[in-house]
């Protein structure tokens, strides 16, 4: 690779890793414990859940996999606005717009049925929105052709 596309990919590649794995250990470590707990919840004196092994680990790739790729918003927005698809004034007037697609996308990657566990998605998301804002306003502002080499 080039030296100016070093600058561009590394800084990329590492941060995107990082909020990756931030948002598995979120899911992990904080939604799938009560996820786990309500899909079993249904016990009672005839009936018993038995989850095997293949379902548990089921459950706990799919939050670790769909809270790792929630947590990759601010990348991906930082990404766009670059490419000059997105900025800060789009992002705070569509808001609304992706408070409702938020709350969508938390009801449809959460894999328990319950409200608990889609507003442990849909609130993060929410707040990864904001940071997205902010990180497009800190970082955005500079697109790729600026790192492109001089002739």
């Amino acid at each position: 690779m080039y030296k100016h596309e070093k600058r561009v990919i590394l800084p990329f590649s590492f941060i995107s890793t990082i909020c990756f794995l931030s948002g598995a250990a979120f899911g992990y470590f904080v939604v799938f414990p009560p996820a786990f707990k309500f899909l079993v919840g249904y016990n009672n004196e005839f009936l018993t859940s038995l989850p095997s092994v293949s379902e548990y680990f089921s459950l706990a790739l799919r939050l670790l996999i769909a809270f790792g790729a929630i947590f990759e918003m601010p990348v991906l927005m930082v990404f766009l606005a670059k490419a000059g698809v997105v900025s800060v004034g789009l992002l705070n007037k569509y808001r609304k717009y992706a408070i409702l697609i938020n709350f969508i996308i938390a009801a449809v990657l959460t894999p328990t049925p319950d409200i608990v566990n889609q507003m442990m998605m849909g609130i993060p998301l929410l707040v990864l929105y904001e940071v997205s804002v902010l990180c497009v306003w800190l970082f955005g502002r500079r697109s790729f052709k600026d790192f492109e080499p001089d002739p």
